[in-house]
């Protein structure tokens, strides 16, 4: 009995074998330096520049803040009007985050149809991250970042 399931399992690994090296022959790998694509995008670049503005701002009404705080004649009452100030910063500064996650997050969705598509489109089977393949030759970096831009 341990011999046949001895057999087997050698019959089973050998044929898992064979399978591996026809299919790897299959396959067509590419691979991808994300954050290069990710760096020159434009909707990112965009991004960056729109949350940067946000926080210039921000920065100006904590200004704005300080100086009316400042202007309260009593402790109490530059306590209290900190404390309403420290809400509304926390709230302004919880939303920009939130909404730069979550802009980032549909590039990033796009990013990844568009690389899905440029793949499928040049016939790869799988695309790897250059940052983890000791050595690949296609790269469709640029590609993928002319595809994202809107370039040809």
């Amino acid at each position: 009995m341990k011999k046949i399931f001895l057999k087997t399992l050698l019959l089973f690994t050998l044929a898992m074998g064979m399978y591996s090296v026809v299919n790897a022959a299959e396959q067509k790998i590419a691979t991808i330096d994300v954050q290069r694509v990710v760096s020159q995008s434009a909707k990112v670049q965009a991004l960056n520049k729109e949350q940067e503005k946000k926080i210039l701002e921000l920065e100006k009404w904590i200004e704005v803040a300080k100086k009316d705080v400042d202007k309260q004649q009593t402790q109490e009452g530059k306590e209290k009007l900190f404390n309403k100030y420290r809400t509304t910063y926390e709230q302004k500064k919880n939303a920009i985050i939130s909404d730069g996650q979550t802009k980032m997050q549909d590039i990033m969705n796009g990013i990844s149809d568009t690389i899905t598509a440029q793949a499928k489109a040049k016939g790869y089977t799988m695309v790897i991250a250059k940052a983890v393949v000791v050595y690949g030759e296609e790269d469709i970096t640029d590609d993928v970042i002319k595809a994202i831009n809107g370039k040809k």
